[in-house]
Order: structure tokens, then C-alpha cells, then sequence
């Protein structure tokens, strides 16, 4: 049985978490409308969706949870992930509180702050998983010795 990688507790967390963020979204906006003012609603009165927030929500969460298997793989989308997590905080940021990126996925101050977070603890998981999957031989054993 494999370890829990800290790229793989942030998979499975983080996946669950942007499923049940992208399923709950559609029950305030199923809104797919584009560009400037595109329809929005806020989750609890903070997070502005979408219906493509959602959609972005639920595809990336299904992705966590089917490399959350392999750390390997789970440190590969904790790190990728975390990458384009910061580029869309970066991106939220520079289209500013109340509007689109790229005329799809509407973004508040909250929003950006919540993805910062986010894609800061995804490379955090990644960095701190080893590179290699984990020996499954005992420390200072030989598994080609043969004992009497």
C-alpha cells in the first residue's frame, strides 16, 4: 500500500473540494454567457459563478482525483496546477474585482485571494512530495539476499 504524499492528500482534498464547489455553483448561476458583465452569482454571498466556473471547477477536481492515486502523479498536477492557479490569481488580478477572464470566468477580490491560497498550498504539496515513487523495500535490507 502506498503512502499518503502530501500531493496526494492535497489530490484527493482539493478534488473532492472543486467537485462539491462546481456541483453547488450550478445551483446559484448555470449562466454560460460570455463577455463583459457576463451573468454571475455569488456562492454564499462571497465567490462569483458561472456556469463555466463551475465546469472549470468539476474538471479540475475529477482530474486531481484520478492522478491522486500515484504521488508521482499527484506531485506532477499539485505543481502544474499550482502554476496555472497562480497565473489565474495573477490574471483575476489584472481584470479586476467584478470582472471576466477572458470573458468567461468572472472573478472577485475574494476569488483571487482564495486561488492564491490555493495555488501557493498545490506547489507547497508538490515540492514536498520526493520526486520518486516510494521504495517498498525495508531501509538497509537486500531484496536478492537469500537467508538460511
Amino acid at each position: 500500500m502506498q503512502e499518503r504524499s502530501p500531493a496526494r492528500v492535497f489530490g484527493l482534498v482539493v478534488g473532492v473540494t472543486l467537485i462539491a464547489a462546481g456541483i453547488i455553483g450550478f445551483f446559484y448561476s448555470a449562466s454560460f454567457s460570455t463577455g463583459d458583465g457576463a451573468d454571475r452569482d455569488a456562492v454564499l454571498g462571497i465567490l462569483d459563478v458561472n456556469g463555466w466556473h463551475n465546469v472549470v471547477h468539476l474538471a479540475t477536481g475529477a482530474l486531481a482525483l484520478a492522478l491522486a492515486a500515484s504521488s508521482r502523479r499527484a506531485r506532477t498536477y499539485a505543481i502544474g496546477f499550482g502554476v496555472v492557479y497562480l497565473l489565474v490569481t495573477l490574471l483575476g488580478f489584472i481584470v479586476g474585482d467584478g470582472n471576466e477572464i477572458l470573458g468567461l470566468i468572472p472573478v472577485n477580490t475574494e476569488d483571487n485571494f482564495l486561488h492564491l491560497l490555493i495555488g501557493t498550498a498545490a506547489i507547497a504539496a508538490g515540492l514536498a512530495t520526493p520526486a520518486g515513487e516510494p521504495s517498498t523495500t525495508l531501509k538497509g535490507s537486500d531484496p536478492l539476499s537469500v537467508s538460511a
